[in-house]
């Protein structure tokens, strides 16, 4: 379109530009269905900064441009997507809130205080501290077997005042939920 044929409003002349602009799309897309979306965001972004156009030059080549960057900014988009469409992924990455890990240790803090001293001692050094049986036992001077015997009483009491069920864990995700032992003893 010569500037003489140019109208006053270039938005007028949008619609002589579909079939043009829709046999690009296809060429980019090779879908249908995609090659309709992309025209119709070429449509929209042109119109929308249609005030950009500069008169005198080739509307149809600003269209193709306008419609290749549409073309290569959605491909760029979709690299960065993983499909997803039964949402296993996405549920995968929920977190949940804060409070709820800042409830859960306010409340192990609260039940950990009322062990007694011989059974918080033994879940420290079996538990947090990573510490074999053995270790432990050489620690306090008493058998393996005591050792062992304490730290199971001692977290079958922290999971009775925790209220916590038979195979419930402390942590909001644990390896024992899981099936996994922890390097050292097995953990609290």
């Amino acid at each position: 379109m010569t500037e003489a044929e140019q109208p006053r409003d270039m938005r007028d002349a949008l619609p002589e530009e579909l079939p043009s602009l829709r046999a690009f799309a296809l060429s980019l897309t090779r879908s249908s269905a995609a090659a309709d979306d992309l025209v119709q965001d070429t449509i929209v972004k042109a119109w929308t900064n249609i005030d950009k156009f500069e008169t005198g030059t080739n509307f149809r080549a600003w269209l193709f441009t306008i419609q290749r960057n549409i073309f290569y900014s959605l491909l760029r988009k979709r690299k960065r997507e993983v499909a997803d469409s039964d949402g296993i992924h996405a549920a995968a990455l929920s977190v949940r809130p804060d409070h709820d890990g800042r409830l859960a240790y306010a409340d192990f803090v609260t039940a950990f205080d009322q062990l007694s001293p011989q059974h918080r001692e033994v879940l420290v050094l079996v538990g947090a501290s990573g510490l074999s049986y053995e270790d432990a036992a050489e620690t306090l001077g008493v058998a393996v077997g005591t050792v062992k015997s304490r730290a199971n009483r001692a977290r079958a009491r922290l999971a009775e005042l925790m209220h916590l069920s038979e195979g419930e864990s402390v942590l909001i995700h644990s390896p024992a939920a899981s099936g996994d032992k922890p390097a050292g003893s097995g953990g609290l």
